[in-house]
This record gives structure tokens, sequence and C-alpha cells, in this order.
């Protein structure tokens, strides 16, 4: 019997100005272990007068984290972080009780053709933590936890796993992991996952128990813990998951919470701008009508 519970195919989102693929939420699967949201930007080649711009908009119970493969964006938020991510590096925020941030394309790029791809990702917050006052850390490339196992390349980006930990501040028992082969390579790592776990392709292809897959596919385990796979050369995947929590999460917007009340107060409190604000921004994000 395979070990594969769901295929889920990317979907083509609109988060503005940028189309981005969606994996998750899934109507059949809304979250993996904490993860309840992923979006895979570009790969995209943008012209000298084409730039990523995402106002100022608000966030509470989750966590955000971006992984770039490609390109540059710019962070602000309402704490006051002002800083560029650049590929293989982390960029951490949690939102707690409410943030709110923005992302661009960094003044320097603005005028020049530019690539920008990579991993959007939203983590819920442990029921205790969905208040706590919000934060930021930047994880640089060369801090990330990163070797080779039998020829294939292995980053802990973020989390515990592989008997390794992650310098990334998460709140809860989770993984998030980068494998990159050469050549092909079988890959047994199951006994070090737990939770619930998740396979997404980026680039080539992996074979389980005689079926092949191919990228923009994220494959949904029945048992992390039987985690054994084939990949093909040259093929970059992700694997993530982790403890599931007790208790259901809502999504609205950008908003994530345990509670619905808790969700209809942040959706009142952006509609009439009590969020904090973003220093040097003026431009906000409305509330869109679909949610209404």
């Amino acid at each position: 019997m395979s070990n594969i519970q769901l295929i889920i195919e990317e979907k083509a989102a609109d988060i503005g100005n940028f189309m981005v693929g969606r994996l998750l939420p899934f109507r059949q699967k809304r979250a993996v272990g904490p993860f309840v949201f992923i979006d895979h930007m570009g790969p995209a080649q943008m012209k000298n007068y084409e730039n990523l711009d995402i106002p100022p908009h608000p966030h509470i119970g989750l966590s955000t984290l971006t992984y770039l493969f490609e390109g540059a964006i710019m962070h602000r938020d309402s704490i006051g972080s002002e800083l560029e991510i650049q590929p293989g590096a982390v960029n951490w925020m949690t939102a707690g009780r409410g943030v709110v941030h923005s992302e661009r394309t960094p003044n320097y790029l603005r005028t020049s053709d530019k690539n920008l791809h990579g991993l959007q990702i939203w983590i819920a917050l442990p029921k205790a933590l969905e208040a706590i006052e919000p934060s930021f850390t930047h994880i640089s490339a060369d801090e990330i936890p990163h070797w080779q196992q039998d020829g294939v390349s292995i980053k802990l980006i973020a989390g515990e796993a592989l008997e390794r930990k992650s310098p990334v501040p998460v709140h809860s028992p989770l993984y998030f992991i980068e494998l990159k082969s050469k050549s092909a390579q079988a890959v047994n790592i199951g006994q070090h996952l737990y939770g619930e776990s998740a396979l997404y392709i980026l680039q080539g292809s992996i074979k389980s128990e005689g079926n092949i897959y191919e990228p923009k596919q994220l494959l949904i385990a029945k048992d992390s813990t039987l985690c054994t796979f084939e990949m093909s050369e040259d093929t970059i995947i992700y694997i993530f998951g982790g403890e599931p929590f007790p208790e259901e999460r809502f999504i609205n917007w950008n908003f994530v919470s345990s509670s619905k009340e808790r969700i209809q107060q942040a959706k009142e409190d952006w509609i009439h701008q009590k969020f904090p604000k973003v220093p040097g921004e003026t431009e906000f994000v409305p509330y869109p009508q679909l949610y209404k």
C-alpha cells in the first residue's frame, strides 16, 4: 500500500500584483502539522518596470517564514524591522496578537530586470501563544544547518529533525528540510520525522513505491515515519511537517486563530485601522470584499 495519502497540485493565486502557486490550504487538507499556508512564488522574470509591491497588511496568530531561491524582498513591519531577504536566508516574523508588514522589491532593483523565486509559509501558533507580542528574526544563510549525507545535500531550514536543530525560533515541534541531489539517490529519513509530513517537489522528480512524482506536486504522507523514496538526478525537494494542534485553526484572509471571535475582532480592527502602522508607509491593503 502506498504511503502517500493525498497529492495536491499547485494552483494559481493572485496576491496583488503578483501571481503565485498555492499549495496550502487545500479543501481536503487544511494543514500539515502546524503549517497552514504555503505559496510558491515564481520563478518570475520581472522587467525593469515590474516590481513586487505588497503594501502593509495585517496578521494574527501565526509566524511567517520567507525563504528565497532567487531575488530579493525588502521587509518592513510595524515592530520597526526593515531588512532585505536574499536567497538561502530566513525571515521569521511572529504576528502573535497582531503585526503589519509590507513586502517590496528593494529600491536598487526597481529599475532593473530581475528574477524572483521562493516560498512563503504560514505556521500557526499554539493556542497559548496566539496572543504573544509580535517579533521578527532574520537568520542568515550561513547560520542554517547544512550537510552532505549519502550523496544528498541537506538543509534544516527550520525546526528540529535529523538529529539537528535550526536557529529559527519556532514555537512548536516542526521541521522544514531542503534536500538536493545531483545524481539519483535513495533517501530514507522517516525514522527522524514525526507528526504529519508532506513533500514538495521543486525540481526534478522522485520515485516512491513504483510511482514517479514531478514538480508542482505536494505529496501528503499517511505516516511520516515511512518516508522513503528515490530522488532522480538534479532534484530539489522540501519536506515539512510536525505535531498538529488539538484545536482546529480558522483562516480568514491573513488572520489565523483557534477562535472565530478573535478573527472577527481582528477583521474589525483592520477595517477601522486600529492595527499598528509600518513606519514610513502610508498605503495599506483593504480588507477584501471576498471575505465579508
